[in-house]
């Protein structure tokens, strides 16, 4: 049994009044694409249909009666989805969930449901051999491994409870481990801890899902990081601050599995107002050439340029991002649609995009979801 948490970010009032929007039924009817979008609500996964000629998105229903789901993962080939529930707890424990299904025809059907390591199960990442599944634990402050078997879930093979925090008093009293990554080669796995102000290094045994620590991160103090992404290069991260609204470019060390700053970008203008900003979420294009990054409570999406070979960074434009709190945001597969899932809007925001020049248009069009938190095309 599942016993529901809610961030204090998390507009509950909102997300019953929204929820009841969603038709209980499926449709699929071509060119349509499904689309499934993680909730913040006892109906934690969401079914949607995408029309990629006009870029809408159609409620097809609720996916999965899972709760409070942060964070969706395909398998390759999309034959298996996992999902990460940032619950208090799960099966009588104090840990969060992390969950599988089978995919058919658009469909769900549960295949396995087991403990985290803590409560707060917020992300979760699968290695690119797909027998190894990472989960991290914000509330908890920690991460499992569990072995995957077509499709399911094993207890948790290895965990760790982190333990160091950092200045910031509200945000970092604690660790908060946030997000998991694989190194390009799969010899190492990321964890990023946004109460530490750390990522954690490990070497990854994928026959095994055991992992073994290889190193930190230091990131600058009282920064948060929050997410860690490869560019398609093979050498170039890109780790999200979320506290101090930054981006650190780092040089990943094949040999070792190290990171090293090459830079950090400021995410907010000069004229930012003072006060609260989170940023969030990083989307690069499969090409390399373009990476964005979103930022919370000042909220936008920021486009840059990336250099194919070298991974830097030169700042287009801020833009629109539709809405309040933009936790999760995706290209479609065309790449020619930017969609967004704006948290305490409780609608995703979908842009058109010229994918020569990289630009996102200044509107798009609003599509009610109930506290997305991720989006995830099939």
């Amino acid at each position: 049994m599942r016993n529901l948490s809610r961030r204090k970010f998390l507009k509950s009032a909102s997300v019953v009044a929204v929820a009841t929007a969603v038709p209980p039924t499926f449709s699929a009817t071509p060119p349509r694409e499904r689309v499934f979008v993680g909730s913040g609500t006892a109906n934690g996964i969401l079914a949607y249909d995408w029309n990629v000629a006009t870029g809408e998105l159609t409620p097809a229903g609720v996916a999965a009666q899972v709760p409070t789901v942060d964070w969706l993962t395909f398998s390759a080939g999309n034959k298996f989805l996992f999902a990460a529930c940032e619950v208090d707890s799960f099966n009588g424990k104090p840990t969060g969930e992390v969950a599988s299904f089978a995919v058919s025809e658009g469909i769900l059907h549960p295949l396995s449901a087991q403990n985290s390591a803590a409560k707060g199960t917020c992300h979760i990442a699968l290695d690119h051999t797909g027998r190894v599944l990472l989960s991290a634990d914000y509330g908890g402050g920690s991460a499992a491994s569990f072995r995957v078997t077509n499709g399911k879930l094993g207890p948790a093979v290895w965990t760790e409870h982190y333990t160091v925090h950092g200045p910031d008093k509200d945000r970092q009293e604690a660790a908060h481990a946030h997000f998991c990554s694989f190194s390009p080669d799969n010899r190492f796995a990321y964890i990023n801890d946004l109460g530490g102000d750390l990522i954690h290094i490990y070497r990854l045994d994928a026959a095994t899902a055991q992992l073994a620590r290889a190193g930190v991160y230091q990131a600058k103090s009282g920064a948060g990081p929050r997410t860690l992404h490869f560019h398609p290069n093979g050498h170039t991260a890109y780790s999200i601050n979320e506290l101090a609204s930054t981006v650190d470019v780092l040089e990943w060390h094949k040999a070792d599995g190290s990171l090293t700053r090459v830079t950090s970008i400021d995410l907010l203008p000069p004229d930012a107002p003072h006060g609260v900003s989170r940023a969030c979420d990083t989307v690069i294009t499969r090409d390399g050439r373009f990476v964005y990054f979103a930022n919370r409570d000042i909220d936008f999406l920021y486009a840059f340029k990336a250099d194919a070979k070298s991974g830097a960074l030169t700042p287009m434009r801020r833009s629109n991002c539709g809405g309040k709190i933009p936790r999760n945001f995706v290209l479609d597969p065309t790449e020619r649609w930017m969609l967004v899932a704006n948290q305490d809007s409780n609608w995703i925001s979908v842009f058109a995009r010229d994918p020569v020049t990289g630009g996102l248009a200044d509107e798009g069009k609003n599509y009610t979801a109930p506290t997305p938190m991720r989006i995830l095309f099939a």
